[in-house]
């Protein structure tokens, strides 16, 4: 009989857990991807049949004809929105209902990283959002500019002692060592040299972050799938020794800073003043930005966003940073990769670059200053198509925090009541390639940001950062990084392929990063200059 029992109950958790959950979209009549037991819509990646672009791609294409579709994120079903319309509607117009991301962080098992920005949810991330914003303006940008450029100049300067007349590179570790040094002076306060101290302790720490396999697929598999279980039995997505050591780092800087008055151009020097009361008012205007893919905040949400009354405690200031390291990392390692291949494929646009170098460089009498990159036009276009190409970000999520009905628009459909706690899903890769926004997306074309065509882009078309006041809050930070470090790259060097070059580019389907398996081998050649 006791054996009976537990059968009983294991019957019925699977069927409620396991079985129930894949009939979610079917029994509203909706139309769906259909799912696998437990991995859902996901099974392609996992089991290594399709690479994460290939599969949103996928994902996107399944129905092109309607405006959103079922999906299922392992056992979650979520709505997977097609729609340019539908997408501003839910990450803007109707933000109240989905302001936030399904949070799989607890307080108790992760303390530092639960207050990461992304992790917040409600009037937390409202109020957190309020502090941080001010830090992430234009102006702020330029407060930090010489910082970046100084890091910029470094990692050019270490292939110029090269002696080989091409260098070969594999562009993913070293601009991992790029980012890595640009983030440890910025957001905290600590300078590095990655490129000649090879095992630095900071390096090895972003390392560990960025390194999602082995244990840490499986901890990511296992909160997608079962996070209150994860929770339940305080597993970590992080070890305590990466918190620690960045929260040692912080708080030694504070201790220093607060003691001695030092200041210095850095995020750590932002958030302090803003501890000490010394609001950081948003720039009036934003007149001059640093790049198309930009998202601000939508004037009407602004002014709802209310600002704490407590002061930011030294775990909130370690988290920020962490934020800045967890998406600065990886993220732009990722887009400046992917930038430096299509410019080795396709040298004429290259070259035309360069010669935009050349000419900012005359202006300023051969040191860049953060005006003369913002005026670069052309820079700016070839990094917003490498965004539009390979989003790093490749999919968007937004979890419904109230009953929210969505009307009918096509003769087919019927109001669709998204219920509490059920998530939406924009495939950014998935309509960064849909040739009715962008014409033969596989081409790499700078021109479709020119000042002429810019207007002909579709608005929730192009989503390289997030949409709405969720969206990324440290894009300008991004850019700024990127188009210093091309800027300084394509000074000195022509970027060209090699024999260990990918042609064409196939991603892994091995690993959660978007790398191909055979890793980023380009050649930096010395440019030649004129006698």
């Amino acid at each position: 009989m006791f054996w009976i029992a537990i059968f009983a109950i294991l019957a019925y958790f699977i069927y409620k857990s396991v079985i129930k959950p894949m009939s979610y979209w079917k029994e509203r009549n909706i139309i769906y991807s259909k799912p696998w037991p437990i991995l859902g819509s996901m099974s392609a990646f996992l089991t290594r049949t399709k690479s994460l672009m290939e599969l949103f791609k996928d994902l996107y294409n399944e129905f092109p004809d309607r405006r959103y579709n079922g999906i299922f994120g392992f056992r979650q079903p979520q709505l997977l929105l097609r729609d340019p319309e539908l997408i501003k509607q839910i990450t803007i117009k109707d933000f109240d209902y989905f302001m936030d991301r399904t949070n799989q962080i607890s307080e108790q098992v992760d303390p530092i990283f639960s207050k990461i920005l992304v992790a917040l949810s409600g009037q937390k991330w409202r109020d957190m959002r309020a502090v941080l914003s001010p830090s992430f303006t234009s102006n702020k940008m330029k407060f930090m500019f010489q910082l970046i450029s100084e890091c910029a100049e470094k990692f050019t300067e270490y292939f110029e002692k090269q002696s080989d007349k091409v260098v070969s590179v594999e562009m993913k570790e070293m601009f991992t060592r790029f980012t890595n040094d640009a983030i440890a002076t910025t957001a905290f306060g600590v300078t590095v040299d990655s490129l000649n101290e090879k095992n630095n302790e900071f390096y090895l720490m972003g390392q560990e972050f960025s390194n999602v396999g082995g244990a840490r697929a499986l901890r990511f598999v296992g909160y997608s799938v079962f996070p209150a279980l994860m929770r339940l039995l305080r597993i970590s997505m992080f070890p305590s020794s990466f918190t620690d050591f960045f929260r040692c780092i912080i708080k030694e800087t504070i201790e220093v800073r607060e003691k001695h008055g030092t200041v210095r151009p850095d995020m750590i020097h932002l958030l302090l003043q803003t501890r000490a009361g010394k609001s950081l008012k948003e720039d009036d205007h934003n007149v001059d930005e640093i790049g198309f893919a930009v998202v601000d905040e939508p004037s009407t949400v602004k002014a709802e966003i209310q600002s704490r009354k407590t002061p930011l405690t030294d775990d909130e200031i370690t988290a920020q940073a962490l934020l800045f390291f967890s998406a600065g990392f990886e993220t732009t390692a990722t887009l400046s990769c992917f930038m430096s291949y299509e410019l080795a494929v396709n040298p004429d646009i290259q070259e035309i670059l360069q010669k935009e170098i050349d000419e900012a460089l005359d202006k300023c009498n051969g040191k860049i200053t953060y005006d003369v990159l913002l005026g670069m036009k052309y820079m700016d276009m070839v990094v917003s198509e490498t965004l539009r190409k390979w989003p790093p970000g490749i999919a968007l999520e937004r979890r419904c925090v109230n009953n929210y009905t969505l009307q009918p628009v096509l003769p087919d459909e019927e109001p669709l009541v998204i219920e509490k706690g059920i998530s939406v899903l924009i495939s950014i890769v998935g309509i960064h390639h849909d040739p009715k926004y962008f014409p033969d997306p596989d081409k790499f074309n700078p021109e479709r940001f020119s000042e002429e065509n810019k207007p002909n882009i579709v608005p929730g078309s192009y989503l390289p950062f997030g949409a709405g006041p969720r969206s990324c809050i440290a894009s300008r930070f991004a850019l700024m990084k990127a188009k210093i470090l091309f800027f300084h790259i394509l000074a000195k060097f022509d970027i060209v392929t090699t024999e260990k070059t990918p042609i064409p580019l196939v991603l892994s389907r091995k690993k959660f990063v978007l790398v191909p398996d055979e890793g980023f081998w380009l050649g930096l050649k010395q440019r030649k200059t004129d006698s």
